[in-house]
């Protein structure tokens, strides 16, 4: 009998695993199977790009794994069951796996009434549409000062600079960058002409205003909500054991801590890096989860030595409109370094990694060397790295 992988999500962590997994073990003895709600994959790092009214490249699910192996099932999944190993999908469907690998990521936090959000395609796609219908001299508020809420409000201000923007950060505008980088971002948001509100907490939004924690109000036809990411709730119905974030804790070969035939990857897992510190939710945390995750799972049910937790980070970047950007060194626990590039050069360094990830997920065999190996036998020993 086959032994069943199931991979459920089918962002950047998911599907870099579900395409790994394939390149790694013989399909005689494996049987992958990929599910995700979407037919299409999603670059979740465009998603400002799309609502600003640009057009990304459709990438189906269908024709990125056509010839892989992989067995791509589009449904959404309501429920895990980890003691049964079984998935509960909502079309009344339910799969059975061996191994699970657990990608379903995030989402954006609580996003209040009269706001938007471009954490997902929908989201982005329906608020391209209200500012497509915002007439000029409307106001726009991006509401969070991180990285999506730094490359929203400059992309909109560059496609639309008709348009009255600002921002509201909790606290400094871009506090965690180098002093240089700091200065540049400084920079391009003057000249795009985006208001900044700084040390503000928006606690309320209405269909015209934003109202802060002190009680004022803040013009805002249009309110873009950036505020923090949550993951997918679903872990937190099963038994396995998660953190307080939702996400589930898993160990440096990222498998549960409490069922070692689950392995989580990307935002849903509670993981830590080569130095110990917590992996970020980010497509920078994804990825290099994803292929540890598949690396380990192909080497335990292969016989072969194990893997370490190698995953470290190596920069920052953020977007500043389609010709401006900043990266940010940074030390493989995610500390800054006092260097940064920025402008065009660095516009065009975060243009080559947005690609690389997108590429990644479309061509998921090409990466790995072409030798799929046949699975040992349950209970014979596996070897572990030196």
């Amino acid at each position: 009998m086959k032994h069943r992988i199931v991979v459920l999500g089918a962002g950047y962590a998911g599907a870099n695993a579900a395409g790994r997994l394939a390149k790694r073990l013989h399909p005689a003895d494996t049987e992958i199977t990929l599910v995700n709600a979407d037919p299409e994959f999603v670059e979740r790092v465009r998603m400002h790009q799309l609502a600003t009214g640009q057009d990304l490249k459709p990438r189906p699910l269908a024709d990125v794994f056509a010839g892989t192996g992989v067995r791509v099932r589009i449904a959404r999944v309501t429920a895990v069951d980890a003691e049964r190993k079984r998935v509960a999908l909502a079309d009344g469907g339910e799969i059975a796996y061996d191994t699970l690998v657990y990608a379903l990521g995030s989402t954006a936090a609580a996003v209040p009434e009269h706001a938007h959000s471009i954490a997902g395609r929908e989201s982005a796609r329906r608020l391209r549409e209200r500012l497509a219908g915002l007439a000029a001299g409307g106001s726009v508020l991006v509401v969070g000062g991180g990285l999506t809420g730094i490359e929203a409000a400059t992309e909109i201000a560059e496609a639309r600079p008709d348009l009255e923007i600002a921002l509201a950060a909790r606290g400094g505008l871009g506090d965690w960058l180098s002093e240089k980088a700091r200065d540049h971002l400084r920079k391009a948001f003057d000249r795009l002409g985006i208001t900044v509100h700084e040390n503000t907490a928006v606690t309320d939004v209405e269909p015209a205003t934003a109202v802060t924690a002190d009680g004022r109000t803040i013009p805002a036809q249009v309110t873009v909500w950036t505020a923090g990411f949550a993951v997918h709730p679903l872990a937190a119905a099963t038994t396995l054991e998660v953190a307080e974030t939702g996400q589930i804790v898993v160990d440096d070969t990222m498998r549960s801590v409490s069922h070692p035939d689950v392995y989580a990857v990307g935002d849903a897992a509670y993981a830590r890096g080569a130095n110990g510190t917590p992996l970020r939710m980010s497509c920078a945390s994804g990825i290099p989860t994803a292929q540890l995750a598949a690396d380990v799972i192909a080497a335990r049910l292969t016989g072969r030595p194990v893997p370490g937790n190698k995953i470290g980070y190596s920069v920052q970047c953020v977007s500043l409109g389609r010709h401006d950007a900043v990266i940010q060194p940074v030390t493989p626990d995610d500390q800054v370094k006092p260097s940064a590039v920025t402008g065009r050069t660095a516009a065009r360094i975060k243009e080559l990694i947005c690609r690389s990830a997108a590429w990644s997920v479309a061509h998921p065999t090409m990466l790995v060397p072409s030798r799929r190996r046949h699975t040992v036998p349950a209970g014979e020993p596996v070897a572990t790295a030196a």
